[in-house]
């Protein structure tokens, strides 16, 4: 294979979000800039995202300001304010907008995407389209996407594309993935730990995947159950905030990390947090099931998720509510196998997009599961 056709097939393969060792990543730095007016907004919209609890969170001093009370900052899930490979970077997205989404079925507006992520993956309420705020996260966002092309994927984007499990995803064997690697930092409850100012950073550097490994170390030596408490979790005492998984605080049902492909995707890349797509610190199987375990907890509930994807056909596999325009129930759509899915699609086996009769159980969001907490 010739040299160029090496780099066309690499970077196919990128643009469809499988991971291709060997290639550069960069993302500018916003520290780079002059201390004018455009340096100083695009820096102020980088702070929006790492520490927006201070900002416009439950620990803004201006209380109108105070729009999401759950203490998540959009780094949380944007890795390293948004410039991490496959750690759902937001490098080149300002050129994808006016874009349509199936999600509400039009096209829509680079606000309305940053405000549905602020409404869904931070259960909070939207930003004035008008405001300084939203005003410094464009001008970021159009800072990080400073020569990419309008209308192409940048490499590196998402979290990457695993291959599918030919089983159902498994929320028990999760479980004990989670007790015995991801407790440590999360703790047993998936409660995480914010910052006393109320920052909800995660803590950059290898620290988690560090404190994980030494958690990991413990139990092997017969110290009991990671994340308990001792030397395990002592590690984890320098890794700072670290973001709730379920419960009250965390994101809602509405989130896109409530979907499976997307948790499993973003947790073999990145977690324990400090690990990249280059070096996984967990199998694939033991992001698939981590993930069904995550997702299977309880968190808040957005409203209205029944009209979201009017067009059913458009609604991705993994959606965890309906209703659904295929013959397959919500546990599947939850926990795969998803390729039984694709295939009926596929053969244009569904209602045409037509919605199904509603199924109870498939909008309603499941209440906590009978496992251990």
């Amino acid at each position: 294979m010739t040299a160029n056709r090496i780099a066309l097939a690499c970077a196919a393969l990128m643009l469809l979000g499988v991971p291709v060792p060997g290639l550069a990543w960069q993302a500018p730095d916003p520290s780079s800039l002059p201390d004018d007016a455009w340096g100083r907004e695009v820096r102020y919209g980088r702070d929006l995202i790492t520490d927006t609890p201070r900002l416009i969170g439950s620990e803004a001093t201006d209380p109108a300001k105070r729009l999401e009370p759950s203490g998540l900052a959009c780094s949380n899930c944007h890795l390293q304010a948004g410039t991490k490979e496959f750690g759902l970077p937001l490098v080149g997205v300002f050129g994808d907008f006016p874009q349509y989404r199936p999600r509400e079925g039009r096209v829509g507006t680079l606000e309305e995407r940053v405000n549905g992520c602020i409404t869904r993956s931070l259960n909070g309420s939207p930003l004035p389209v008008d405001g300084p705020e939203m005003r410094a996260i464009l001008s970021y966002l159009r800072f990080l996407s400073i020569g990419t092309p309008i209308g192409t994927s940048t490499p590196g984007r998402g979290a990457g594309t695993m291959k599918l499990l030919d089983r159902p995803a498994d929320p028990v064997r999760g479980e004990a993935v989670f007790a015995q690697i991801c407790a440590v930092c999360h703790g047993a409850d998936g409660a995480g730990r914010m910052a006393a100012d109320g920052a909800g950073r995660m803590a950059g550097g290898g620290a988690g995947r560090e404190a994980a490994e030494s958690a990991g170390q413990e139990a092997a030596e017969g110290a009991g159950r990671v994340g308990a408490g001792g030397a395990g979790r002592e590690a984890a005492d320098d890794i700072g905030p670290v973001p709730p998984l379920w419960g009250a605080r965390s994101f809602n049902d509405g989130a896109g990390m409530n979907r499976l492909t997307v948790a499993a995707n973003f947790i073999h890349a990145n977690m324990p947090n400090g690990t990249d797509w280059h070096d996984p610190a967990l199998s694939v199987e033991d992001a698939w099931d981590v993930a069904a375990f995550l997702i299977s907890r309880p968190r808040p509930h957005a409203a209205g998720l029944e009209a979201d994807f009017p067009v059913l056909r458009q609604k991705p596999i993994d959606a965890g509510y309906g209703p659904y325009a295929d013959g397959f129930d919500q546990a599947q759509h939850r926990f795969g196998p998803f390729q039984p899915i694709e295939a009926a699609r596929k053969a244009g086996l569904s209602t045409g997009g037509k919605p199904a009769k509603p199924d109870p159980a498939a909008t309603t969001p499941p209440g906590p599961r009978a496992a251990t907490p």
